[in-house]
């Protein structure tokens, strides 16, 4: 199969569904691909090549739908403080950024799989995934509930969404939060929550701008991209809630790679550079202290 190719980078394209492998869209990182620059690789970080599905490259799966973390700029190029901080880290290890476009509700196993080395797609530290990923937290990260600018139905929280109607994402934690609370909303006399799931969190999000839906449970950092990109069409209801550790995720076996990705990580928040792609993108709040 003909690969296409942006300079000298090679695109992969992959997506991973409940229900199987799925066609998607596709693109591949550099160290410059997103904006930022990858530092000089640091030699004294060794990585050693059964750790690497492909030798010199790095594949990181990720669902590059959730701006501001990674998202497609121009319809091709990955973005975002995710794509950023994965190219350093690439640079700090000596490899080349891949970038494996990974439908989320089927990204853990993906990499089981080996369909790329390691996650890095805002995905959230949970003693569940603990049992089969290794992790190396990098930023913590809360959820929001979006609504229509003026919030017509007056909704307070994730408290207020009972026999109301709200799309997310297949496989995100906002899902548990939001299940669970239906749970209460019918324990206490009230209609419970329709959730309505969806693969990609893009698609989510279309279905309140076009207001099929009353909400849009998603993260507070992509709740307020959302809001910056369309001024005046959406606001956060109620106050952030379910805050945690977002990491990068490894399989258990692997740990070569594991201990790799920590140094690197720990290198990049020594040097400056974490703190400088987190505030490029207005992620500041989400800063995990060294």
């Amino acid at each position: 199969m003909h690969i296409p190719r942006f300079g000298n980078v090679a695109l992969t394209c992959m997506a991973i569904g409940t229900a199987g492998l799925l066609a998607a869209g596709c693109g591949s990182g550099s160290g410059s691909g997103s904006g930022t620059p990858a530092p000089k690789a640091n030699a004294a970080i060794k990585v050693p090549a059964s750790a690497v599905g492909q030798a010199g490259s790095i594949r990181f799966c990720s669902d590059i739908s959730a701006p501001p973390l990674e998202f497609y700029r121009n319809g091709q190029q990955p973005s975002g403080s995710d794509i950023d901080l994965g190219n350093a880290i690439a640079g700090e290890l000596g490899l080349k950024p891949v970038w494996v476009n990974t439908a989320f509700a089927g990204i853990i196993p993906a990499l089981q799989a080996g369909h790329c080395d390691a996650i890095l797609s805002q995905l959230f530290d949970k003693p569940s995934r603990r049992k089969v990923v290794n992790f190396v937290d990098y930023m913590n990260s809360s959820e929001a509930v979006l609504v229509p600018k003026g919030n017509p139905h007056h909704i307070t929280g994730i408290a207020g969404l009972c026999g109301l109607h709200v799309a997310a994402e297949t496989g995100t934690t906002v899902t548990d939060f939001l299940t669970q609370q239906s749970k209460s909303c019918t324990a206490h006399g009230k209609k419970p929550i329709a959730v309505q799931t969806f693969l990609r969190d893009s698609d989510a999000l279309n279905q309140l701008g076009l207001r099929h839906v009353d909400a849009y449970g998603t993260t507070v950092e992509t709740a307020g991209y959302d809001m910056s990109k369309t001024p005046g069409q959406f606001q956060i209801a109620g106050p952030p809630f379910g805050q945690i550790a977002t990491g990068i995720a490894t399989v258990k076996k692997n740990a070569a790679l594991d201990h790799a990705i920590a140094k690197a990580f720990a290198a990049l928040q020594g040097n400056g550079t974490y703190a400088k792609i987190m505030t490029k993108w207005n992620l500041k709040p989400d800063i995990l202290k060294s």
